[in-house]
């Protein structure tokens, strides 16, 4: 069974059709890589999947949940989370409080407790802490236990956000170009780091201009061009398809060069132009 089904999904913004009729499925415990040029509609296909925008057309279904329409805390309620391309961090806070606040559908007091102080909420904060402080280790930023938002790194900013995703518990995770501003090393362990979610049980979806990282982890690969399906396939599938190749590097390129030298190209002036 898959865990996200989208048919016939669309989003029009006055006469442009953002994302234009797409479909497909996604494994469960699978990496699906959405990639292509800017302006292809990736960004606005991930606030599609989060009930950020709600779809001109089509239907979202996450198992056997029909999301269609819904407010966004339903998306995150049935087990979708997501990371952004401008971070989203609140940096008068801890990274510890970053990732705490990640559970909040997870915690069970109310108003009452919060405001007696009860026992009951003692350990929940207490278990809140622990969760946080584990999930911030497991993400590689163990060194930050105790820092503040507004004093760590770029890179290390980025394993907040997806720390602070797992924190909700999803089935579904949505990282929207996870590597933008990292350097080789830090985009080598981000790669790392996605291996290790899928082996958590996550269903990761990856917006990502980075090739060399979307052809090391991806299991499957949607390729947009002016919001609608242009390729989908495994890696290899894809890095060889001269639809793929003319969408990069243009038509002559696409006749002209060899298909495996030209992708090679591609990807990499894609990497070099988006970052």
């Amino acid at each position: 069974m898959n865990l996200l089904r989208v048919e016939g999904l669309s989003k029009k913004f006055g006469g442009v059709n953002a994302v234009e009729d797409l479909s497909f499925d996604i494994r469960p415990g699978s990496v699906y890589s959405i990639i292509g040029p800017n302006g292809a509609g990736k960004t606005t296909l991930l606030n599609l999947l989060t009930g950020v925008y709600q779809p001109s057309a089509g239907s979202i279904a996450l198992g056997d949940h029909d999301l269609t329409g819904r407010a966004p805390y339903e998306y995150a309620r049935q087990g979708i989370a997501r990371t952004f391309q401008n971070l989203q961090v609140f940096f008068n806070m801890s990274a510890l409080e970053n990732v705490m606040v990640g559970r909040y559908m997870q915690e069970r007091c109310g108003l009452a407790s919060a405001l007696l102080r009860t026992p009951r909420l003692a350990r929940a904060e207490r278990a809140c802490r622990e969760e946080a402080a584990e999930l911030l280790c497991y993400v590689g930023l163990q060194d930050y236990l105790s820092a503040g938002a507004d004093a760590m790194p770029y890179g290390a900013l980025k394993r907040l956000e997806i720390a602070r995703a797992l924190a909700t518990k999803p089935r579904l995770m949505l990282l929207d170009e996870p590597a933008a501003g990292l350097n080789p090393t830090e985009a080598l362990e981000l790669d790392g780091l996605i291996g290790r979610l899928t082996g958590r049980g996550v269903t990761v979806v990856l917006v990502e201009h980075n090739m060399r990282l979307v052809m090391g982890v991806s299991d499957h690969i949607l390729v947009l061009d002016y919001g609608r399906k242009l390729a989908e396939g495994p890696a290899l599938a894809v890095r060889n398809n001269p639809k793929v190749i003319e969408a990069y590097l243009g038509s002559s390129a696409a006749q002209d060069a060899s298909i495996g030298e030209a992708i090679a190209g591609a990807v990499t002036m894609a990497a070099e132009m988006h970052r």
